[in-house]
């Protein structure tokens, strides 16, 4: 691990207009990260420098955006999905492939659990709107979620409280991953690695989560991981 404060790496949006390439994240990401002890620190998705990131970084926050591309893991993209830029997908997708070996502490936010759960060979509800009755429940609202009995090892990672979420996708089949909350309405929200130290997955937001539970703590459990 590096000297003093643990570096985080975040991933970033990717947007392109009239051939511009920008990236963007939100602020409350870094800020969360500082409050917690760490040292935010931007990632460009340059898939070059996969290896690098991985070398110098503590640990890792997998921030929310658009929607995957889901032909890459053997399922037709929904005709309403809003896709992410193929580049940040392909750089999300290396960088998370480098994370499947070592023990390097992980936070992914909303399109981070799905990514994480699709490399871990699951499957997404591409449009909530088909068939689940209460999916605007999760567009922008507060929503109470609670933990999935039994999941967790040693009483850790229990997540109850009121989350805020802004998602039309959500995750079918975890893969690999264990889910351990959900919603009312029985939809997954987190998943985690039961064989890392930390490897978590959440489907709110809690950059902008009030519920200092469900919101704050996610970064200090990262950055308390990532100091080892």
């Amino acid at each position: 691990m590096n000297q003093g404060k643990p570096i985080i790496g975040i991933t970033v949006d990717v947007t392109e207009k009239d051939g511009r390439v920008k990236l963007d994240v939100a602020q409350a990401y870094c800020e969360a990260v500082e409050r917690a002890g760490g040292l935010p620190v931007l990632l460009p998705p340059n898939v070059a420098l996969v290896e690098e990131y991985l070398k110098r970084c503590d640990g890792f926050v997998f921030t929310g955006g658009d929607d995957p591309r889901t032909e890459s893991f053997g399922v037709p993209t929904h005709a309403k999905a809003n896709p992410v830029h193929p580049l940040r997908q392909e750089f999300e997708t290396r960088l998370l492939a480098g994370l499947q070996t070592g023990d390097a502490p992980v936070l992914g936010v909303c399109l981070g659990m799905q990514m994480m759960s699709l490399a871990a060979g699951g499957t997404l509800n591409q449009h909530m709107a088909d068939d689940l009755p209460s999916h605007a429940e999760h567009w922008g609202e507060e929503h109470a979620v609670t933990p999935i009995g039994g999941a967790t090892k040693d009483g850790k990672f229990l997540y109850a409280g009121v989350v805020q979420s802004k998602h039309k996708q959500a995750v079918a089949d975890a893969g690999r991953l264990t889910p351990i909350a959900k919603s009312g309405d029985g939809v997954v929200e987190a998943v985690f690695d039961s064989a890392r130290k930390f490897y978590v997955g959440v489907q709110w937001h809690p950059e902008r989560t009030r519920d200092g539970a469900v919101g704050q703590r996610l970064f200090d459990e990262l950055v308390k991981a990532a100091r080892g």
